[in-house]
């Protein structure tokens, strides 16, 4: 079942897998792995303290920043190892996270390296003039009209060492016409390539001869024309290539590194005396499995590392032309380990089934619910197996038998209690017999969390692209956890599910969430997650955060960014908000049901909702 690990947390969640050492289970709580390892509960009920709500999003720069230092000293390793003479140098694609949270601090970490950042709009663009280090690298890729190429040469005019790369011969020729009319600097040109190589996965397009984006060999040979006719051979610096985002095989990556190295060198021979780089785009793979056998990838980053540089290597030699220098692009490699979804949990849908629910009569009870009853009172380590069974047996009786009329709601109501409370005496008396017939039951009656979060706004790509992501328990971690989870969004949408799956399953604590909190921390959120986010329902981003760790290993809980309240996402879809105001001011003062007296409360009351975010409040049964 997997709970026999339980003696080693660590591994039940996976966390050895997909961790990459940012995060720790310790004294039973999930610890970031830095300073001085506060733990992600603490920091959550800080953040409550303070009154913030709901769903957070805490994000983290130093896992960034380190992701970023981690591939630059691979490539130098491997450069070393192999003795490649040319550079390495790096962008951070802008679409994987456009969030200032996220960028101002990535590029404020990493300004001791050549690394900029990638556009592919004219508003991506405007962010990396703004925000990228004069000297390190820009490259601008996707379609492009006039302005945006403006754009390109207002930026070297700045300082800028910006790329341009052409997805098609008429972005060179408007190229030309910019060069006449604004002069020096001209921005370096990059081409993008289109290979016969293709991916693999969902990301396949990316790449081979049906691929949206880069020039054929004959339109490769057109643009060098052009090039030589307008005297601009000396720009062209970089050629660039893309076949997928989340390779999950190396082996597509090493063919596409062949070719492009041979174009690389056709190109060197045919006059581009100035094309000294090489643009691997992004792919290299980010852990989101779980369990070590459905790992996402094949290959480590000192395999994708080695194998980018002895190819470039290997093929510089045979072709008799300078080694180039290596950008790549890796943006979710960068981006995703950085930010945590910690969201509450409001409710067990089988708690309602207890001792205290049962409505057995004192006469007349059917045999079979009598039955249920001495098995659930009698049940043991021994006969729990047996039990189980016997219990989904009689339920399936006594529910045909409500079908036929021969017993009440009571007696129903009295049969589905007393096979839960089963079920769940059951998995905690065998949990350390593991077997096919109690994976069987888990998988057909885990409880279900119902978690105060839009899966459509905070985990777009488990809905459309059924990518799993890691999620925990965020303390507890060192009770046992005995129930086999699915989990419930707050949406109106039955797809708002993240479902319980028997090859990956996840267990969690059976808490009592009238009496206590429980919160889940949804890992690896840091790429697209935010800017594919929907607002399915109208539910808003998720209240977030940055956590800074100062010298000392303190940290610092700072740009919080609230979740929008009611009205401003309503005046985000354009709708008139005060004439909403005006609307249902109105049917309050012409409501016969309400007293004169209770308008002003009532309006009052409605406006503090208003103000407050559209993510539920968790119920104190206390106050």
């Amino acid at each position: 079942m997997g709970l026999k690990s339980f003696s080693d947390p660590t591994r039940l969640y996976g966390l050895n897998v997909w961790g990459e050492n940012n995060f720790i289970i310790e004294d039973g709580l999930v610890k970031v792995n830095h300073g001085q390892r506060p733990s992600l509960v603490h920091i959550t009920k800080k953040m409550r303290e303070n009154g913030y709500k709901g769903p957070l999003l805490l994000r983290f720069p130093h896992i960034a920043v380190k992701n970023v230092k981690r591939l630059f000293s691979h490539f130098e390793r491997a450069k070393k190892e192999f003795g490649y003479g040319g550079k390495f140098k790096a962008v951070f694609p802008l679409k994987v996270n456009q969030f200032p949270g996220f960028i101002i601090p990535l590029m404020e970490g990493t300004k001791d390296l050549d690394y900029g950042l990638e556009a592919g709009s004219k508003a991506e663009l405007i962010l990396a003039m703004a925000y990228t280090n004069i000297g390190s690298p820009i490259t601008v890729n996707g379609f492009k009209d006039r302005e945006m190429i403006s754009i390109g040469f207002i930026a070297a005019k700045m300082g800028h060492n910006i790329t341009l790369t052409i997805e098609g011969i008429n972005e060179l020729e408007l190229i030309i016409k910019e060069a006449k009319r604004l002069g020096s600097p001209i921005p370096k040109i990059g081409l993008r390539i289109r290979l016969h190589t293709g991916g693999i996965g969902i990301w396949a397009k990316s790449g081979g001869y049906s691929s949206k984006f880069g020039l054929t060999s004959t339109e490769l040979l057109e643009a060098m024309d052009l090039l030589k006719e307008y005297d601009l051979t000396d720009r062209l610096s970089m050629i660039h290539f893309h076949i997928g985002s989340q390779m999950n095989d190396i082996s597509p990556l090493k063919k596409a590194i062949r070719e492009a190295g041979n174009i690389y060198a056709e190109l060197r021979k045919t006059g581009a005396k100035n094309l000294r780089a090489i643009n691997i785009g992004g792919g290299l793979a980010v852990e989101y499995s779980q369990k070590e056998e459905l790992s996402n990838r094949n290959y480590t980053i000192e395999e994708f590392t080695n194998d980018v540089v002895y190819l470039l290597k290997e093929i510089s030699a045979s072709k008799g032309v300078r080694e180039p220098t290596i950008f790549t692009e890796s943006g979710r490699f960068v981006a995703a380990d950085h930010a945590v979804l910690v969201a509450p949990v409001l409710e067990l849908f089988s708690q309602e089934y207890s001792e205290k629910s049962l409505r057995l009569k004192d006469k007349g009870n059917p045999p079979l619910v009598q039955e249920l009853y001495d098995l659930y009172s009698s049940i043991n380590s021994k006969n729990a197996r047996e039990y189980l069974h016997d219990a989904l047996d009689h339920m399936e009786s006594l529910l045909t038998l409500f079908d036929l009329g021969y017993i009440d709601l009571t007696d129903r109501a009295n049969t589905e209690t007393l096979v839960h409370l089963i079920i769940k005496k059951s998995i905690v008396l065998l949990r350390d017999k593991p077997s096919q017939e109690i994976k069987d039951v888990l998988e057909r009656v885990q409880e279900r969390y119902l978690v105060n979060f839009s899966l459509f706004q905070s985990l777009p790509d488990y809905w459309g692209l059924n990518q799993s992501f890691p999620v925990m328990p965020l303390d507890r971690l060192n009770s046992r956890p005995t129930r086999s989870a699915s989990l419930w969004d707050i949406t109106c949408d039955s797809d708002g599910e993240v479902a319980f799956n028997i090859e990956n399953p996840l267990y969690l604590h059976d808490v009592d969430v009238e009496r206590e909190e429980y919160f889940l921390g949804f890992f690896k959120v840091g790429a697209y997650q935010e800017v594919l986010g929907m607002r399915h329902n109208l539910f808003t981003h998720p209240t977030e955060a940055t956590i800074n760790f100062e010298d000392d290993g303190t940290y610092r809980i700072e740009n919080i960014i609230e979740a929008q309240n009611i009205l401003d996402v309503l005046d985000d879809f354009d709708y008139d908000t005060k004439e909403i105001e005006r609307r249902i001011r109105q049917q309050i003062d012409e409501s016969d049901s309400i007293e004169d007296e209770e308008r002003k409360e009532i309006l009052g009351e409605l406006y503090l909702y208003l103000s407050e975010n559209g993510y539920l409040r968790t119920i104190n049964f206390n106050e």
